[in-house]
């Protein structure tokens, strides 16, 4: 039995494809340049490795297209049979306040989605395309939702309502939503795990430092807070979106230089951040180089962006009212920029948080979950590299089979000690050759295989 999970954005669709009987990962890969010039596809298979072709896909009933005959080819595909895929798991970035948990699709939820795609103007247009052109290819099969925002829906009203006019809620559905839910649930499960707490005792803030970024103060296992506001660019500086900044600042702009709605919504989601600090990188590699050619332009990008997390953790301590079990770090720069983690940390000693720079600087893997906190550290700092996949694929499959139920009630695989993903750990093996003192600072499970 085979779950195919997809995540399209507005010019690409990603996918993965899981063998639940064997517990493994089968197949994944990319689209890219979908609806542009230039598309092409990456796919990697277990055993098989990668492959990369040019296909143009004008849309993504094409791309999605595209996917299954790859899956499928003789020489480089992992099923011989489509009867094989039992369900297709979908990203969706906005579910607004109507979803608490993850859904089977039908035309109403279609409809709910389209509904609330002015809240998610650059993802669910996208999104919605994605399912419908999956399930043209694959008429036959439930088609689930897994969407960023369900995590969020325990916040408080204190931590979603925003101080506007109280009709923009009620009339508008004006709040914050929060994003990452998918990223912010499994690590957050899994940092349950690492600390021998049930889910409902676990208290952690955890930041998931991307391109995008956005934060989650955690308390009792749930969703307590979060960065991220009605749109995915309130919060931390990310590599184009400004983040939190005063609302005034845009009819400032519209004054001085005469720019539209339009122009205002590319300058703040797609030219500021890093980027338009920097006036050159969004990636933090880029900017890393920077700083150590001289650049101090790429220096002030990185510490706006550091202290606007490290504000954040102060923020999220004060608000949980007690003092954390950890600080979790995830996401592709959370997992390998020990940097960020570095600068980030610093200064937060006297509130119980204490890096140890020999083990930040170790941890650098996707394959294992790593504590970089000293020994003497009343607070513990743990890379958890995420899994959004798995979180979709779990949830696909107990929709199809009607097991499924909101986080707080339902147990995921990876919530057992005993859980071990069988593609990191080969890739374990790898970076252990590669540097064999990662294994000093790689969290021991009680009960762990």
């Amino acid at each position: 039995m085979v779950i195919l999970t997809l995540n399209c954005g507005s010019s690409s669709a990603k996918y993965q494809v899981f063998d639940w009987d064997n517990q493994d990962v089968i197949a994944s890969g990319v689209v890219e340049r979908v609806t542009q010039e230039g598309g092409s596809i990456t796919h990697i298979a277990k055993g098989k490795g990668e492959f990369k072709s040019n296909h143009e896909c004008p849309n993504h009933t094409i791309a999605v297209e595209l996917i299954i005959h790859t899956l499928t080819d003789p020489e480089i595909g992992v099923i011989t049979d489509m009867n094989v895929i039992k369900a297709v798991g979908h990203r969706v970035v906005h579910g607004g306040n109507k979803f608490s948990k993850s859904v089977i699709v039908t035309p109403e939820v279609l409809e709910t989605f389209r509904e609330v795609q002015d809240l998610g103007p650059l993802h669910n247009p996208a999104n919605i395309m994605g399912i419908e052109a999956a399930q043209k290819v694959l008429p036959d099969v439930p088609h689930c939702a897994i969407m960023d925002t369900a995590w969020h829906q325990t916040m408080p009203d204190t931590s979603f309502m925003y101080a506007v006019p109280y009709e923009w809620y009620t009339d508008y559905a004006v709040r914050r939503y929060g994003f990452h839910g998918t990223s912010f649930l499994y690590t957050a499960k899994r940092a349950s795990v690492i600390l021998g707490k049930k889910p409902k005792d676990t208290n952690v803030i955890i930041a998931h430092i991307g391109n995008g970024a956005s934060m989650c103060a955690v308390r009792d296992g749930m969703s307590y807070d979060t960065s991220m506001g009605i749109t995915p660019l309130e919060g931390l500086v990310m590599g184009t979106r400004s983040g939190d900044c005063d609302p005034a600042l845009a009819f400032y702009m519209m004054r001085k230089a005469e720019m539209g709605v339009q122009d205002i919504d590319t300058a703040l989601n797609k030219k500021s951040g890093l980027l338009g600090v920097s006036g050159k990188y969004s990636d933090r590699r880029d900017i890393s180089k920077a700083m150590a050619e001289g650049d101090k332009r790429a220096e002030l990008a990185f510490n706006i962006e550091t202290y606007r997390v490290r504000k954040y953790i102060g923020s999220y301590i004060a608000a949980l009212g007690r003092t954390p079990d950890a600080i979790v770090f995830t996401a592709g720069v959370g997992e390998f920029h020990a940097g960020v983690r570095e600068a980030v940390c610093t200064g937060l000693e006297h509130l119980g948080i204490k890096l140890d720079p020999v083990k930040n600087s170790l941890a650098r893997t996707r394959n294992a979950e790593t504590c970089i906190s000293a020994d003497d550290s009343p607070i513990k700092i743990f890379v958890i590299p995420t899994d959004e996949e798995l979180v979709m694929t779990e949830d696909a499959y107990a929709l199809m089979k009607g097991t499924y139920d909101v986080h707080t009630n339902f147990t995921y695989s990876f919530q057992s000690p005993s859980y071990e993903n069988k593609g990191r750990v080969e890739g374990l093996k790898r970076d252990l050759e590669k540097t064999p003192d990662l294994e000093k600072i790689i969290v021991k499970i009680p009960g762990a295989k």
